[in-house]
């Protein structure tokens, strides 16, 4: 089943668990990501807060940069390029699903946070991804529902998650456990938990663990926002100076009354 409402304000979660009862298929946008489903079943997710298949994929080394695009442009506009990376002998089955199944949660985890606002609901859209290995809508919340909770546990500040992020003048990468020291390195005051895990081909999960941990110890923080730029006043704004064209007309106004 197919049909939903184009448009679906309320509670992700609760719509996600319509659309599984409905067997729909199609795509929900929430403010952070986008869920893909087949017959009610979650396919794919995507957010901007977590790296995508393809970057984990090619930067861990697993796939080169060149098979992973010559896949896209062989089997994107049929839906098929998973199959296609097996097929073609690129990667097994097992290998795929692994790093799809942690690319999936971890952008659930993202379009599921902060208020979890079900924006839209486009029926019979599907990923040029293409079916790897669908799971449930129970799964996907569970699985999302622990990892917040864990993240809580370890320091309560959700923002951690998504800011660019700085650490103390203080903090040291050589003197930590070796995976944190690596995510510590590349706090540079711009880089979100995101970017940083892109950059160490680590899935997002794993990142924000450590990120976390370094905050509870008062390494890192969210970056302050950037200043605003400066306002120059525009000269002559917010006067009601006359110019010449209007105390021209003025003049010839007056030297026609006193004429009449």
């Amino acid at each position: 089943m197919t049909a939903a409402p184009a448009r679906a304000d309320g509670s992700a979660p609760e719509l996600l668990d319509t659309l599984a009862a409905d067997r729909a298929t199609g795509a929900l946008t929430t403010r952070s990501g986008i869920f893909y489903l087949a017959a009610g079943h979650v396919v794919h997710v995507e957010s901007a807060h977590s790296p995508a298949l393809g970057d984990l994929l090619t930067r861990s080394g697993a796939l080169a940069p060149a098979g992973w695009w010559e896949a896209v442009e062989r089997a994107g506009a049929r839906q098929r390029v998973g199959r296609q990376l097996v097929d073609s002998g690129r990667l097994t089955t097992g290998a795929l699903e692994l790093a799809h199944l942690g690319a999936l949660f971890d952008a659930a985890y993202f379009a599921l946070a902060h208020d979890g606002t079900a924006l839209r609901f486009r029926p019979g859209v599907a990923h040029w991804l293409g079916a790897v290995r669908p799971v449930t809508v129970a799964t996907v919340l569970r699985e999302s529902y622990r990892r917040r909770a864990l993240l809580d546990r370890i320091w309560p500040d959700p923002a951690v998650d998504t800011a660019p992020l700085t650490r103390t003048p203080d903090a040291d990468p050589a003197v930590l456990p070796p995976r944190r020291g690596r995510a510590l390195a590349l706090v540079d005051g711009g880089r979100t938990a995101a970017q940083i895990a892109s950059a160490l081909a680590h899935r997002t999960f794993h990142t924000l663990v450590e990120l976390r941990r370094l905050a509870a110890d008062g390494l890192v923080a969210p970056a302050p926002p950037a200043p605003a730029p400066p306002v120059h006043p525009v000269p002559g704004a917010g006067r009601a100076d006359w110019d010449e064209p209007d105390t021209a007309l003025l003049r010839r106004l007056l030297d026609a009354l006193e004429a009449l």
